[in-house]
């Protein structure tokens, strides 16, 4: 996710956008916590920075 989309949107597309990401980030930490192998390892981390990148824009407006 670029910054420039992050921009372009809405506070209500945003916070949706964030609730979305952050049920993802919880399904990825249960299957972590159960011991399953993800497909994509760095797509945990991935999800924090967009997560943050998103705080970040809602914080600003």
């Amino acid at each position: 996710m670029k910054s420039k989309d992050i921009k372009s949107k809405s506070r209500q597309d945003l916070e949706s956008q964030l609730y979305e990401l952050r049920k993802e980030l919880i399904k990825l930490n249960t299957q972590v916590a159960t011991g399953t192998t993800l497909k994509s390892p760095g797509q945990v981390r991935q999800i924090k920075k967009n997560i943050a990148r998103l705080l970040t824009e809602l914080n600003k407006k």
